[in-house]
């Protein structure tokens, strides 16, 4: 199984990215809960790009393609933003308390927890995240 999905960078996208993760779930026998984490790490990650990737009132693409092999499920997010590795961000400190943490780093934290593997390339001027989880 292999889809796509194309998105403008617009938080009211966000429904398409939403029901993207819920298709390839009921398609590929999902549990709710691997449904409810997998549409988690794909929200976090596309505000990211939306929030960060490009100046205010740019419009741009951003596209999610979803693979699998029946044992590994693979989403690849791609946009031609400023470059950014998520992969590089330090581990949030959960022992300290949320009112005095820094702000951000938390979507990053639950994406990399949640998921198996989590890589970042820039290729040709694109932003690449492939984020893995077993199934």
């Amino acid at each position: 199984m292999r889809k796509e999905l194309k998105l403008k960078n617009q938080m009211s996208e966000l429904e398409r990215v939403n029901r993207f993760v819920e298709e390839i779930g009921e398609e590929l026998g999902l549990d709710m809960e691997l449904q409810m984490n997998l549409n988690l790490v794909m929200e976090e990650m596309v505000v990211n790009v939306i929030s960060y990737a490009y100046p205010e009132g740019t419009t741009a693409e951003i596209e999610l393609v979803a693979e699998t092999d029946g044992k590994e499920l693979k989403f690849v997010l791609s946009d031609r933003g400023r470059e950014f590795d998520p992969t590089l961000k330090g581990d949030t400190d959960m022992s300290v308390n949320p009112a005095e943490r820094d702000l951000g780093g938390m979507g990053i934290f639950i994406v990399k927890n949640i998921m198996n593997e989590v890589t970042y390339q820039r290729l040709e001027g694109k932003n690449l995240l492939t984020m893995k989880k077993e199934i």
